[in-house]
């Protein structure tokens, strides 16, 4: 992996939210979407945060890669039997970040995989590969490196996963495996036409519910991290008093 990434990472590995974790895993979720773009290529690791999804957010978003899938003709969409939290979960292969609204048209890429924009950015994956025991580990904020020992632990245990619709993002330039960067389809996509995939009802109700659920998602977890703020500033100006006392 170390010649294919790039950036001062040499074993990265992302946090993220339940179900999106698993789903990325499991090669059902193609498309990592942030509002940053993406500093590695190649192998990154994908843990679980330790919050636990509540049953309409599994729901809500099951029901939207449900949906995406059918517009590709995958009606038979197995999903995880369980979401765990607090865990390394096992890796994917980031090949390449591009704009929403590169995605969205861009022709070459199933249609299915053209509705998981919906951020930013979109962060290409490939290859998933899920570890056979998830191990607990504490995670950090965007991107960071594995400590060696616990690489060392999971690297054994990583054993690919069979995709329900794998996908193979074509490279811009094909000797250059970073040539898939934002901004890189621009050119190639500005003389065509802007091709949307017919949205159903259901289709449109299922992408309605993924963003609500995400945003309800979030909004709890803004909240929540403001309340621990303010507990820990009060409780600093309480170990104030008490130090001055």
């Amino acid at each position: 992996m170390g010649s294919k990434n790039h950036g001062n990472y040499t074993n990265p590995c992302l946090t993220m939210h339940q179900p999106w974790a698993s789903l990325l895993v499991y090669g059902i979720k193609r498309v990592e979407g942030r509002s940053w773009p993406s500093p590695v290529r190649g192998r990154l690791w994908i843990h679980a945060a330790g919050k636990v999804p509540e049953p309409e957010t599994i729901k809500a978003i099951e029901d939207f890669y449900r949906e995406i899938y059918a517009v590709n003709g995958i009606t038979d969409l197995k999903f995880p039997e369980h979401y765990p939290v607090s865990k390394l979960l096992g890796a994917v292969e980031v090949v390449g970040c591009v704009k929403c609204d590169e995605l969205v048209c861009w022709q070459e890429v199933p249609e299915g995989v053209r509705l998981e924009g919906q951020t930013d950015f979109c962060w290409l994956c490939e290859q998933p590969q899920k570890l056979l025991i998830p191990f607990e580990m504490r995670g950090y904020q965007r991107v960071y490196n594995l400590e060696k020992k616990i690489y060392q632990a999971a690297v054994r245990g990583l054993r690919p996963v069979h995709a329900p619709f794998p996908v193979k993002f074509p490279l811009p330039n094909p000797r250059d495996p970073f040539s898939l960067k934002p901004g890189s389809l621009a050119s190639y996509l500005s003389g065509l036409e802007v091709s949307e995939v017919e949205k159903s009802p259901s289709l449109s109700a299922a992408i309605a519910g993924a963003r609500a659920a995400a945003a309800q998602f979030l909004k709890k977890q803004f909240d929540t991290n403001e309340k621990g703020d303010l507990l820990k500033s009060t409780e600093s100006s309480h170990c104030g008093e008490n130090s001055s006392s």
